[in-house]
């Protein structure tokens, strides 16, 4: 107890720390006032609600195993099914969100190899691999390098995410009986987005959703400061003085920036969020001398799961089956075992 006052001191700056450091990436630009901003000039896109139900299944993964090429040594690993889904799950969500959050992750990440198995797509892996350990696919780590990130914490946070990947053993998510395009993503600006809004083909379960969970996560708001002349390089555009800097003329059903004129230049907000690397299509900008400071709300893409949005579901005592079904619109969760079986006598 007589460490306890010292404790929450150290605490209570680090947390001041880690609330300043935003402010901090743009200070020497508050003096300055702002000459130019994004302008706007869309309307509101409709809302869209959904309900869900659950269902359940059994497993039958003993016998599949994954290649995994490890991008660091450039060798290809056979890695067990689910193991290797342990090891995503690790990789791809904190260990110390909601055990339901987890199991949503776990869900998601089994519907992504098995898809991918199933279809023996091999796209942007090397001879002999069927998937990467990078976020190109997904991300995993080895049970090695999980015991050297989580250090003394490795025993009770390998078996939290061990107990959500058995805790949805053998279960997929489905539409119309086939393996779903299950995509998920960090942080929403509190709106998922439709599929066709950030890239090609309208698919019927990846529906915007409200998200305001996300609110909460660290990564809702950023702010990035480049040049004006990098601006304009990065974007290929000339921003002039004048006080507006392109103009918003559409918005996504979630809320995000869908296309920006400059001045008859009309760019995407995926085109502008890729060029600018920024960490959403959710954003604004305004120009401080000879610079142009970028806010964004989100983290991500946007379609399909939000992380925080399941983690801030989970905290509010809605399970993994409630979380996969509100963000992925109509899916069913089915029975993995004829397609582990196909799998299975494919080798």
């Amino acid at each position: 107890m007589k460490n306890f006052k010292p404790l929450v001191v150290l605490v209570t700056v680090l947390f001041a720390l880690i609330l300043a450091i935003p402010a901090v990436l743009v200070l020497p630009f508050a003096d300055k006032a702002a000459t130019g901003k994004l302008g706007e000039s869309v309307s509101e896109a409709p809302k869209q609600e959904t309900a869900a139900t659950p269902s359940v299944s059994a497993d039958a993964s003993a016998n599949v195993s994954v290649a995994v090429f490890r991008s660091a040594k450039k060798v290809i690993e056979s890695v067990p099914l689910e193991d290797y889904l342990v090891g995503v799950v690790a990789a791809e969500m904190p260990a110390d969100f909601n055990e339901e959050a987890l199991k949503a992750q776990a869900l998601t990440a089994r519907t992504y190899i098995i898809n991918r198995l199933m279809k023996k797509d091999t796209l942007g892996v090397p001879k002999g691999a069927q998937v990467t350990d990078t976020p190109m696919h997904q991300a995993y780590l080895s049970d090695d390098q999980l015991r050297q990130d989580w250090g003394k914490n490795y025993e009770w946070k390998k078996q939290k995410v061990l107990e959500a990947v058995r805790a949805t053993s053998g279960q997929i998510l489905t539409y119309e009986g086939k393996p779903i395009n299950a995509t998920f993503f960090s942080t929403s600006n509190g709106y998922t987005e439709n599929s066709e809004d950030y890239w090609s083909g309208n698919i019927p379960y990846l529906r915007s959703v409200t998200s305001p969970w996300d609110k909460n996560s660290p990564k809702f708001n950023s702010q990035k400061v480049m040049s004006v002349r990098e601006f304009e390089s990065r974007l290929g555009v000339k921003i002039g003085t004048s006080k507006t800097i392109g103009k918003i003329v559409a918005k996504t059903e979630g809320k995000r920036v869908a296309k920006v004129d400059f001045n008859g230049k009309v760019l995407t907000g995926k085109d502008i969020r890729e060029k600018l690397d920024l960490r959403s299509s959710d954003f604004s900008w305004e120009r401080k001398g000879d610079n142009i400071v970028i806010s964004t709300r989100g983290f991500g893409h946007g379609v399909g799961m939000s992380q925080y949005g399941a983690n801030g579901m989970a905290s509010e005592g809605k399970n993994y089956k409630d979380i996969v079904k509100y963000y992925y619109q109509g899916v069913e969760i089915s029975s993995a075992a004829n397609m582990l079986a196909t799998i299975t006598a494919q080798k």
